[in-house]
Order: C-alpha cells, then sequence, then structure tokens
C-alpha cells in the first residue's frame, strides 16, 4: 500500500473502527472513512467511490453481503472481511460475491496492511484474469464471424478459404477498418439478403 488510497471502513463498533484507522494510518497517508451505520451502506459507499473497502463484522448475514456485493461492487474494486465467526455457504457467498480477502478471526492492527496488500493484489490478478477472458471471448467471436464471412464469399465467389480471406483483408485495408468488422457487415448484409 505504498500509494494513497481512498479506504471506506465498514465498522460499527467505535473502538474497533479506532484500532483499524490507526492502523491503517500507521501503513501510510490514506483518507479514511469510517460507515458506522450498516443501513444504506451501499448509497453510502457508492456516494464515496473508495478505492478500497474493509468490512468488519462479528458474523456477515446474507442481507449484509448482498448490501456490500451493490454498495461495493466488488468486481469493480478490492473488499477485505474480517470476521469473528463464519460458515462455510457464507465464506462462500462472500467469495463469489467478489471479496477479495475474507479473514475469519483475525482483525489484529498488525495483519490488517498484510491483509488489504493481499486483497489489492488478488484483485488485481483477477482483473487481468477478467479482462483477458473477455479479450479471448472476443478474438472467438470475431473468429466465427470471418469464418461465416468466408464461408459467404467461397460460395458465391467460388473461392477457395485463402482467397476468401485475401479478399477479406484486402477490403478491410482499403476501407480501413478490421477484418472482423468487414467480415460482421458482410455477414449482416447476407442475412438481409436472404
Amino acid at each position: 500500500m505504498s500509494d494513497r488510497l481512498s479506504i471506506v471502513v465498514v465498522e460499527k463498533d467505535r473502538e474497533r473502527a479506532l484500532l483499524i484507522v490507526d492502523s491503517l494510518r500507521a501503513a501510510g497517508d490514506h483518507e479514511i472513512i469510517v460507515i458506522s451505520e450498516q443501513t444504506g451502506l451501499a448509497r453510502r459507499i457508492s456516494e464515496r467511490n473508495p478505492d478500497v473497502v474493509l468490512v468488519d463484522v462479528t458474523s456477515p448475514s446474507r442481507d449484509m453481503l448482498e448490501e456490500l456485493t451493490l454498495a461495493s461492487s466488488p468486481m469493480e474494486r478490492p473488499v477485505a472481511m474480517f470476521v469473528d465467526r463464519s460458515d462455510d455457504s457464507l465464506t462462500r457467498t462472500a467469495i463469489e460475491a467478489g471479496v477479495s480477502a475474507y479473514v475469519v478471526d483475525g482483525l489484529a492492527p498488525g495483519r490488517i496492511k498484510p491483509v488489504l496488500d493481499a486483497a489489492i493484489t488478488r484483485f488485481q490478478m483477477f482483473q487481468r484474469m477478467r479482462a483477458e477472458l473477455a479479450a479471448t471471448k472476443r478474438a472467438l467471436e470475431e473468429r466465427k464471424i470471418i469464418d461465416r464471412a468466408k464461408g459467404l464469399l467461397m460460395k458465391a465467389r467460388g473461392l477457395d478459404e485463402d482467397a476468401a480471406y485475401a479478399l477479406l483483408r484486402k477490403t478491410a485495408m482499403d476501407q480501413g477498418k478490421k477484418v472482423a468488422e468487414v467480415a460482421e457487415a458482410l455477414v449482416t448484409a447476407a442475412g438481409l439478403l436472404s
């Protein structure tokens, strides 16, 4: 946690909130906002749009996890959750909701920074994986469209596969577009004509 972060701490117990804030201040010059009231949590966190959310609760309920999911958009920012007690189902629900670090019976001043660092690193790793997956899906869809366009050209013009692709590529270059864009336009036009 070397950069200055905006951190929202969700903690209703004043003493524990002060412990967390002191520990975060010792770890760096961060903007720290404490939210003690869990009602309207989604709105309160969204208004602040923090870099990281740290939640400390005795025992999270499903409603609280749902509210946290809405509030913190765990897929958009790291969330570290400290709980005093849990069960397998709640742990699974929290992780599936996108909580980056779920620590049971582990709130100690010396552990807050390493857990937040781990949550941030894990979140960044999952962000990269999600981006790679999205890019791979996009490439696969483009490949399917290009293959359909090649098939249309092969049938309409009597070309072999290499010649059909060469024609798509030349057309794309002439128009300053991607091959996939030209292929999609061809497939769309063919759909309108049939």
